[in-house]
């Protein structure tokens, strides 16, 4: 269970740091009310914004501007919340926030005040994670998504899964407390089916939630290839963006290169590396080495050779030592030079990147091999723990599933629900360690 809420008073400043016409400061926690009536020696009330001069604690003046009053529990974070939304300049803001630390506030830590907001059951642990996503969006699809999180599109769903195991385990677990009734849930069909409903659920739901995911982190396309294969261009082409050092001469890039695109919403890391060849030059040799590492935790490898050379044994070689697994697509440079079309060619593919031939085509391919993107109105941002507690509560259900077809007994029966049901209850904070809180809520900015 989540620990108990805190006590203590916390004062941040909400809005980002630097010049700005408006800037918010922000009190939670039981003496917030007393702290501005203090500092600004005037009545609140709830929920009317008012004007007031907010001084120091020896009765200097530091900033006119609205004071705002939420008296707990209806507020942001269930608590007692006053904003002073004054002046942007950084120096006032930081007079006011230090006025409220002398007294009695503490300075919030990051992510502090979506916590309590957690912690006093404003929000669960989905939505206080959106929160952080919708902040953090780099493109619109994201946003709207983190928004549909935030509205609760994958606490709904988690509850309602949660749901039917709670219905499951009272149905399994009465045998156990009441041995003597007729009841075996072994042989239960009405148990099984509802058990096998659940278990397709539960993937439908994972499914989406790892698009959520990809969505959410995006996903890391490397170009690979033998040295003056044409990566740092297809870099370039595809970034829109001379990043990358274009030139005959082998070995041009020596460490790894990033862009950041987007395919149709779709967020794309991609990296451009070392040509690998065998080397004795130091410096490249680390570059290739970097490269190989980088190419382990791809999610796709843009292989690319040149068309006027085409395929070799050096390809081949390099082929075997790449990772198993890691999905790999040979992409063929310079068409314009060998004269052949720019294009999908079975499992290959084409183009010419200085010519702009086939690059829109590579685009949506890259789209497709990694999965693509849903747009269904069921899709939400998700994050990689989700994915991960959705899996574990899946194999808990094959177990407990296995149990029941071979007769294992009615305790492991259980015993494989309650921990998927434990699992579930994770992804909204139902069961949720210190540990995990505080390395999700140390993301969060500083006044959120």
């Amino acid at each position: 269970m989540p620990p108990e809420p805190a006590v203590d008073t916390i004062a941040a400043i909400a809005t980002a740091q630097g010049r700005a016409s408006v800037g918010v400061v922000r009190l939670s926690g039981p003496a917030s009310a007393a702290i501005a009536r203090r500092l600004t020696g005037q009545p609140l009330s709830p929920r009317k914004a008012s004007l007031a001069t907010v001084r120091s604690a020896q009765g200097e003046a530091l900033d006119q501007g609205l004071v705002l009053y939420f008296p707990a529990p209806h507020s942001y974070t269930g608590e007692d919340v006053v904003e002073f939304q004054g002046h942007g300049g950084p120096v006032v803001m930081d007079a006011v926030l230090h006025s409220f630390l002398a007294c009695g506030a503490r300075l919030a830590a990051p992510g502090e005040f979506t916590r309590r907001a957690f912690l006093n059951g404003k929000i669960d642990l989905t939505r206080a994670e959106a929160i952080a996503d919708l902040i953090d969006s780099q493109s619109q699809r994201a946003a709207q998504l983190a928004m549909r999180t935030l509205q609760g599109a994958l606490a709904q769903q988690v509850e309602g899964l949660a749901q039917r195991l709670v219905q499951l385990r009272v149905r399994v677990e009465a045998t156990l407390d009441f041995p003597d009734e007729d009841v075996d849930p072994l042989a239960d069909r009405v148990a099984q089916d509802a058990l096998a409903e659940t278990v397709n659920l539960l993937r439908r739901l994972a499914a989406s939630a790892e698009q959520g995911r990809i969505l959410r982190e995006g996903c890391t396309v490397v170009i690979s290839g033998r040295p003056n294969a044409g990566k740092s261009t297809l870099l370039n082409a595809l970034s829109g963006r001379d990043s990358a050092i274009v030139t005959d001469i082998p070995g041009t890039t020596r460490d790894l290169i990033r862009e950041h695109i987007q395919i149709d919403g779709l967020p794309v890391h991609l990296i451009d590396t070392a040509g690998l060849r065998d080397t004795t030059e130091a410096v490249e040799r680390i570059g290739i080495e970097r490269a190989l590492a980088e190419i382990t935790n791809a999610d796709l490898i843009l292989y690319l050779i040149d068309d006027t050379v085409g395929w070799n044994d050096m390809d081949q070689r390099i082929l075997d030592r790449l990772p198993a697994g890691v999905p790999l697509l040979r992409v063929f440079t310079k068409s314009d030079l060998s004269g052949r079309r720019a294009g999908a060619s079975g499992e290959d593919f084409r183009l010419s990147a200085t010519a702009d031939r086939g690059l829109n085509e590579l685009r949506q391919l890259i789209k497709q091999r990694l999965g693509g993107l849903s747009s269904g109105e069921g899709l939400f941002l998700a994050r990689r723990r989700h994915v991960q507690a959705l899996q574990a509560a899946e194999q808990h259900l094959l177990a407990a599933q296995a149990h029941g077809s071979q007769g294992a007994g009615v305790e492991l029966l259980a015993e494989e629900l309650r921990l998927a049901h434990k699992a579930l209850g994770t992804i909204t904070g139902e069961f949720t360690s210190d540990d995990l809180l505080g390395e999700i809520f140390a993301s969060f900015c500083i006044g959120k």
